[in-house]
C-alpha cells in the first residue's frame, strides 16, 4: 500500500484480503501499525516527525519486521499474497522493498491511494481514525488535532508514484475512492484480478439484503435440490418479505434471483422488477439431485462420508463443490460491490457462499454457516466489515440445516442418553421384572443404539426417537 494516513488503506487491504481469501489466494495483512504498538505505546504526533531520528530508526526495525514475517508467510504457512499495510510514502522505502522482493523472488504490485477531498479524509478520520488503538481514553478532539499533525508530518516526505520515474513498477492508483484510477505494468493474473476488483468496489452507504426462497415442496419433502415450486408456507413467507421490503422504504433497490421457481416465485410478491442469474442458481448436487440425506446415505455411503470429511472441497458426482459454486458467484460478487442497494433471493449453498465473502469466513467455516428459511439478512458495510441484523418474518418453515458431522454426533447423543433415562422411568413405573442380565442387555442395546440413531439420523424428532429407542426395550420385554 502507498498513500498517506486516513486515505482508505487499511480499508482497501482489509477488503482485498477477505476478496482474494474467498476465492482460493491464500492472503494476510501486515499491518505496520500493529507492530509499532508492539514496541513503542503511541504518543504524539511527534513520533512521525521527519527529524525524529531514534523514532526512524524504531519505524524502520519494525518495518523490517514486518518484512521477515512475509518471508515465514510464504515460506511455512503457504502464503500467495502479502498485503503490506503501511504508508510507503518515501522512494528511499519503496526500493527497500522492490529490493527485498527482489531478493526472494517476489513479485511488486503497489496499491496507492490519492485523496484530496476533505470531506471523504474528514469521514475516514472520523469513522476509524480517532477511535484507533493509538487514541484510547482520548478526547476526541485532542486525538484529532493529533492525527491532522502526524498527518502533515508526512506530507514532508511524500512522494507519490510517478509515471515516468516508476514507469517499470506494477501499480494501480486510485483517486478519490475510484473517481479515476491509473494502471501501469500489471503482470499476472493475480495482479489482472485485484485491478479488476479494485475498480469495482466503492464507499457509498447501502444495505445488501439476503434472502432464501420461500419454504418450496422439496424442503417440506427433506430433498436436495430440484427445482420445485413453494409450498403454501412458502408464498406466505414471499408475501411477508414483500411488505417487509415496501417498510424499509429503500431507494433505487435491485433485486436477483436465481433461474429456478422457488426464487422467482418468492420474487414476483415483491411488485419490484428482478433480475434473473443463472449463477445464483442452487449447488448441483449432480446424482444425488432430490434425495434426502437418508438416501444419500443408503445409496451412496462413500460419497456421504466424503463429504462430511471436506465439505467445502467435495464435489457431488456430476456436480459441483462449494468451491466450484464460490468460482461460479465471483461475477455475481463484482456487481454486488458495483452496486447499491441490492435484494438476493437465493439458495441456502448460495447465500453460505455470499455470506462468507460478507463476513470474511474461512472455506472450512463456509458449508455450515446458517441460513434459515423465513428470515431475511440485511448487511450494511460498515468501516472494516459489515453489520448484520437477522428479521425473521413469523412464518413457520422445516429446518434445512444439517450440522458440522461431530457437533452434530455429540449433541444428539447427550440428547438421546437423556432419553434413555426418560425409558428408564417407564420401564421403572411399569413394574417390569428383569433379571440382572437382561437389564444389561436392554441397557447396552439402547445405548448403542442411541449411537446409531445419533450417527445416522440426525434430524429425528424427539418422540421418534423415544418411539425407535421404545422398540429396542420391547425386543428384550
Amino acid at each position: 500500500m502507498v498513500g498517506l494516513p486516513a486515505r482508505g488503506k487499511t480499508y482497501i487491504s482489509k477488503k482485498l484480503t477477505r476478496y482474494l481469501n474467498w476465492i482460493g489466494v491464500p492472503t494476510k495483512v501486515f499491518n505496520l501499525g500493529q507492530y509499532r504498538r508492539e514496541v513503542q505505546s503511541y504518543k504524539s504526533f511527534e513520533f512521525f516527525r521527519p527529524d525524529n531520528e531514534e523514532a526512524m530508526q524504531i519505524r524502520k526495525a519494525c518495518a523490517s519486521n514486518a518484512l521477515k514475517d512475509v518471508v515465514i508467510y510464504f515460506s511455512k504457512e503457504h502464503g500467495q499474497v502479502a498485503v503490506f499495510d503501511a504508508t510507503n510514502t518515501t522512494r528511499e522505502r519503496r526500493v527497500s522493498i522492490v529490493s527485498f522482493a527482489k531478493e526472494k523472488g517476489y513479485k511488486v504490485f503497489f496499491v496507492e491511494s490519492i485523496c484530496d477531498d476533505p470531506d471523504i479524509i474528514a469521514q475516514n478520520i472520523a469513522d476509524v481514525k480517532v477511535s484507533s488503538p493509538d487514541y484510547l481514553n482520548c478526547d476526541k478532539e485532542e486525538a484529532l488535532a493529533d492525527f491532522l499533525k502526524r498527518i502533515e508530518c508526512y506530507k514532508q516526505t511524500y512522494v507519490p508514484l510517478d509515471d515516468e520515474k516508476d514507469r517499470r513498477l506494477s501499480y494501480i492508483k486510485i483517486f478519490n475512492v475510484g473517481s479515476r484510477y491509473l494502471v501501469n505494468c500489471v503482470q499476472d493474473h493475480i495482479q489482472s484480478r485485484i485491478v479488476y476488483y479494485l475498480m469495482n468496489i466503492h464507499v457509498t452507504p447501502r444495505s445488501i439484503y439476503l434472502s432464501r426462497h420461500g419454504e418450496s415442496n422439496m424442503n417440506l419433502l427433506g430433498r436436495i435440490g430440484g427445482d420445485s415450486g413453494l409450498s403454501p408456507r412458502g408464498h406466505k413467507y414471499a408475501t411477508a418479505l414483500g411488505t417487509f421490503i415496501k417498510s424499509q422504504h429503500i431507494k433505487d433497490l435491485k433485486v436477483w434471483t436465481s433461474h429456478m421457481k422457488r426464487t422467482i416465485q418468492t420474487a414476483e410478491h415483491l411488485g419490484i422488477p428482478y433480475e434473473q442469474w443463472k449463477a445464483l442458481n442452487e449447488i448441483d448436487a449432480g446424482v444425488c439431485e432430490e434425495m434426502t440425506y437418508e438416501e444419500i446415505q443408503d445409496n451412496h455411503p462413500e460419497e456421504f462420508a466424503l463429504r462430511d470429511q471436506d465439505k467445502y472441497r467435495y464435489r457431488y458426482p456430476k456436480g459441483e463443490s462449494y468451491e466450484d459454486l464460490v468460482h461460479r458467484l465471483e461475477p455475481v460478487i463484482m456487481e454486488l460491490e458495483r452496486q447499491e442497494n441490492v435484494l438476493v433471493v437465493c439458495h441456502q449453498a448460495v447465500m453460505r457462499c455470499l455470506l462468507a465473502y460478507l463476513l470474511d469466513k474461512t472455506a472450512d467455516e463456509l458449508p455450515y454457516l446458517k441460513c434459515p428459511l423465513h428470515t431475511a439478512l440485511k448487511l450494511t458495510p460498515v468501516a472494516y466489515g459489515c453489520k448484520v441484523e437477522h428479521v425473521f418474518l413469523n412464518i413457520e418453515a422445516v429446518n434445512t440445516h444439517r450440522e458440522r458431522p461431530g457437533v452434530s454426533f455429540t449433541k444428539h447423543v447427550h440428547l438421546l442418553q437423556a432419553q434413555y433415562k426418560i425409558i428408564k422411568c417407564i420401564i421403572d413405573s411399569a413394574n417390569l421384572t428383569l433379571t440382572p442380565f437382561q437389564y444389561a442387555s436392554v441397557a447396552s442395546d439402547v445405548v448403542w443404539h442411541s449411537v446409531k440413531v445419533a450417527q445416522h439420523v440426525v434430524n429425528q424428532t424427539f418422540s421418534q426417537a423415544i418411539l425407535t429407542l421404545g422398540c429396542r426395550i420391547n425386543d428384550h420385554t
